[in-house]
């Protein structure tokens, strides 16, 4: 692989502007990116992290586990066509909204089968889709082009020092047992910060064991609401960047405490990769329960904590996360006072954490209905009324007489 791998960009920015995004597409798991091309590019220097929607909240990581006690990560991911997760509702006043939980990375071989989903599109008022960082930066399509060798150079460590100048010796070795399997060969790459070498080797890993980074799950539904003609909202906030240039020589030119970042990370693929998997497979077959009961673990908060420290990106985006979250429940506020039904996408994390934005709109009032209790409760409203058939019959009958 070359160090100018189209995807990588696009990881950096969808991890860096947002404190609930992951690897690439950030579309699907909780952020999109509304940006042309030279933006895009300018961000991925400017916001150097990762991050991913189901492992949001800070969590204590776990030391590397010994060899025997790494996961299976050989075990089978579930391919074909599968009903994903059934949905929330939130109501109140007669007024609901269907959210749909999603989720990175997801089974490579699965077609989403939908059909529920669509159902509620076809009846919806609005759709909301994921929050959404709408970047903006000065700066025009040549002369984003001409940026372009200033960003590849970004990602590279001050001094042209390689990783094994940086890194603890033990770390470097498992770096580069994991890179044998995941990556290969690409010198290039023992150029770049930790950082940005941890976030390439991750992604690649996940693809590696059978994953896709760039499930189309949140396309899918947008494309089901133009069908049905039905109103699309993406709730968010503006990024504006009026200096990309010397945002990026800022960029190039500063320290970035990422050994943290680094080292969790690869303690990560060394442990979970069996449970990403798990979770994916769970997703996929509406196991709530399962996606409950998987443990997670976080890497990304050590690299959010090194991209605050970059200057960077503190002068000129502020609290992204903050802001994102404020504005999605405005919105979702706003969808239930005005719409009888709306359906909204969500990460799979908001919706199962007790510090989510589905339970800050509990804590607001509003009934929050999982997908298990709304299939309870219609199992015993059936019962009640299969029970009550032969009752309607003998007085039917009684009346008949």
């Amino acid at each position: 692989m070359s160090d100018q791998q189209p995807g990588l960009p696009a990881v950096l920015v969808c991890g860096a502007l947002c404190c609930t995004a992951p690897h690439p597409p950030c579309k699907d798991v909780g952020m999109r990116i509304r940006s042309p091309f030279p933006t895009a590019l300018v961000l991925a220097a400017l916001l150097p992290m990762a991050a991913s929607a189901q492992d949001a909240a800070s969590r204590t990581v776990p030391a590397a586990a010994p060899a025997e006690a790494i996961r299976d990560i050989d075990a089978v991911v579930v391919s074909g066509v599968v009903p994903g997760p059934g949905l929330w509702r939130v109501s109140r006043d007669g007024r609901e909204m269907w959210v749909l939980g999603v989720l990175s990375p997801l089974p490579r071989r699965m077609e989403w089968e939908g059909r529920d989903v669509e159902a509620v599109v076809a009846r919806a008022s609005e759709v909301m889709l994921a929050p959404n960082v709408d970047v903006e930066a000065d700066v025009g399509f040549f002369s984003g082009l001409a940026l372009a060798p200033r960003l590849i150079g970004a990602r590279r460590n001050p001094g042209d020092k390689r990783l094994e100048d940086l890194v603890p010796p033990a770390d470097y070795a498992r770096w580069q047992a994991l890179k044998a399997r995941y990556i290969g060969r690409d010198g290039g790459i023992e150029r770049w910060r930790p950082m940005f070498a941890a976030l390439k080797l991750y992604v690649e890993a996940v693809e590696d064991v059978g994953l896709e980074s760039e499930p189309d799950v949140a396309d899918r539904v947008e494309r089901m609401a133009r069908t049905h003609g039905v109103t699309l909202s993406k709730p968010g906030v503006e990024v504006r960047i009026d200096d990309p240039k010397a945002a990026i020589e800022e960029f190039k030119q500063g320290r970035i405490d990422d050994l943290a970042c680094f080292t969790r990370t690869l303690d990560r693929l060394e442990t979970d990769l069996g449970m990403m998997r798990e979770r994916a497979n769970a997703w996929a077959v509406g196991d709530i329960e399962g996606l409950r009961a998987l443990p997670y673990t976080d890497q990304f908060e050590a690299c959010r904590d090194a991209a605050r420290s970059i200057e960077a990106l503190r002068s000129r985006a502020g609290d992204i996360g903050g802001r994102l979250r404020a504005e999605w429940l405005r919105e979702a506020e706003r969808a239930l006072s005005a719409n009888t039904t709306t359906l909204a996408l969500l990460p799979m994390r908001e919706l199962l954490s007790d510090d989510g934005l589905v339970a800050a709109l509990r804590e607001r009032g509003y009934r929050i209905e999982s997908p298990d209790e709304i299939a309870a409760a219609a199992a015993a409203q059936e019962a009640v009324e299969v029970s009550a058939e032969p009752v309607e019959a003998a007085e039917a009958a009684a009346t008949a007489d």
